[in-house]
């Protein structure tokens, strides 16, 4: 089969495609010949070597994917052969086979796309269980969204509002904006010519958000966690900008703040029950139209690179996802 191989980390330039023997089909896992996957931050990360777990070399890129299920290995209940199916884990996906943990594989509706199952499990799952079970957020509630047009950014967005709360988006550019605006948000700051602060007061009256969403980290962390209201919930998401912030630890103090960290994929493993619950959430909301993957660009393998630098350059507005 064809597939990216990453054979030493370092830039994706380093990366090629090449013809890899078809993996094998262990026990509890499940094959699935890929129509689509996702690109998602972590998989730049994991190729370059810097993500918080280093797949063993050589190894096939891609954290997520959609596909159709073609054999099953011993023990496999969840799925059968034909099944629409998405899939996530660490790496794989960026092939035309892979062999996933039944764990991982979940049969989508039939009206969503390969492309739109292909980004809906990283971004909207993350999101949901940052907005659901880490910062319980309710309706009414103000929340805040940085990096409002990426691809977990814009799932805050919908899912914010699916879920009754008031969304402010924050961007880099008024094109990214409009997008978030597209999605469901209330009000737009453009963090690179609007003073955040500023706007943030004016918006909320001077009470605050009750939630952040930061995905981005940088400089403007600590920027939006000074516009915490009184018990807000500041949720680490990751680090897009580059740099990990520093917060003086007087300020959760002193606005009875929290600051609550996401990490979706250990938490799907040690409750695999409430994730699977939640999926079927957000597949409910996706049949009823308050939620839909937006697909910013679709790349053939043969040109990876184009679809990376649309990430890595911060250019994309929702999911950049891969297709054989």
């Amino acid at each position: 089969m064809r597939a990216l191989y990453c054979r030493e980390f370092g830039p994706e330039a380093g990366m090629k495609v090449e013809e890899i023997d078809t993996p094998a089909l262990p026990a509890a896992h499940v094959m699935v010949d890929v129509k689509a996957a996702g690109l998602n931050f972590p998989d730049l990360l994991c190729v370059r070597g810097e993500y918080q777990f280093k797949p063993p070399l050589p190894f096939v890129p891609g954290g997520e994917g959609a596909g159709i299920v073609t054999a099953l290995g011993d023990g496999v209940t969840n799925v059968a052969v034909g099944d629409r199916v998405c899939f996530n884990g660490l790496t794989g996906a960026f092939a035309e086979q892979v062999a996933a943990p039944a764990g991982a594989v979940i049969k989508i509706p039939n009206s969503m796309s390969f492309e739109e199952g292909a980004g809906l499990t990283v971004v909207y799952a993350t999101s949901y269980y940052a907005l659901k079970q880490r910062a319980k957020l309710q309706p009414g509630e103000t929340l805040l969204v940085l990096g409002a047009a990426g691809g977990v950014g814009l799932a805050t967005v919908e899912l914010g509002k699916a879920m009754g709360a008031k969304v402010i988006a924050c961007a880099s550019s008024d094109e990214k904006l409009a997008a978030a605006k597209a999605h469901g948000a209330d009000e737009g700051i453009n963090y690179t010519s609007e003073d955040l602060r500023a706007r943030i007061k004016e918006i909320t009256g001077g009470k605050g958000v009750d939630v952040i969403y930061d995905p981005v980290g940088g400089d403007f962390a600590e920027t939006a966690f000074r516009s915490i209201a009184w018990e807000g919930r500041h949720l680490v998401i990751g680090f897009a900008a580059g740099p990990i912030p520093k917060l003086p630890l007087n300020l959760p103090l002193l606005k009875g703040a929290s600051v609550v960290g996401v990490f979706w994929g250990a938490w799907a493993m040690r409750d695999p029950a409430a994730h699977y619950a939640n999926m079927a959430e957000l597949f409910e909301m996706f049949e009823a139209g308050k939620i839909k993957p937006h697909v910013a660009g679709r790349y053939k393998l043969d040109d990876f690179l184009g679809a990376f630098g649309e990430l890595s350059g911060r250019k994309a507005i929702g999911k950049v996802v891969l297709v054989p």
